[in-house]
């Protein structure tokens, strides 16, 4: 069930209940994106994400970003203890020991990477399916966001597993999972 708000009377998919997460809705959530750079720091939030709200991400983003040196896998493959224990005191990121150490060590995955990050995580692109008419046609995983997880923990990744690469895949456009009569789903 989609939902209309009362300021611009437009449809939208329901999550989307605060000016922040309707610009992320409107905007970005879903459309293709592309870029090593680009898409390891989704795949690097989406991973801060589990088990946490979508909108405490966002709110903080702009932190991580300048916390993590822009997302430049080349920049944060290079960070060491004295970076760990600096982002473990930053209170404008989530500060969990895994995340943290994940993403630096998956920066370093990705620059030893003899291959396109971008070209790979879109290799497990699905063809487009039919509009879902309500959240419950969304799946949490699929079988290529299970396949996804599976190469990319094979080539040394860590905190993603199937729930979150098919996060990745919904927030990245390699999915359209906005709802049939919901604005975002018709906008370039």
């Amino acid at each position: 069930m989609s939902v209309t708000t009362d300021a611009d009377l437009v449809v939208r998919c329901p999550w989307g209940n605060d000016p922040a997460m309707i610009a992320y809705h409107d905007d970005e959530w879903g459309r293709e994106l592309r870029g090593d750079r680009e898409l390891f720091e989704r795949l690097s939030l989406e991973a801060f994400q589990s088990g946490l709200s979508w909108a405490i991400i966002l709110r903080k983003r702009d932190n991580f970003r300048a916390a993590f040196a822009g997302f430049d896998p080349e920049a944060v493959a290079a960070f060491g203890d004295a970076d760990v224990a600096r982002l473990l005191d930053d209170a404008g990121i989530v500060r969990n020991r895994l995340k943290i150490e994940a993403t630096i060590s998956n920066a370093r995955t990705l620059v030893e990477l003899d291959e396109s990050f971008s070209d790979l995580l879109w290799s497990f692109a699905p063809p487009p399916a039919p509009a879902p008419t309500s959240y419950a046609d969304v799946p949490a995983t699929t079988l290529e966001s299970i396949a996804m997880a599976k190469a990319l923990k094979r080539k040394g990744f860590r905190f993603f597993g199937p729930t979150t690469a098919y996060a990745l895949m919904q927030a990245t456009g390699m999915v359209n999972d906005h709802l049939a009569d919901c604005v975002a789903r018709t906008r370039p």
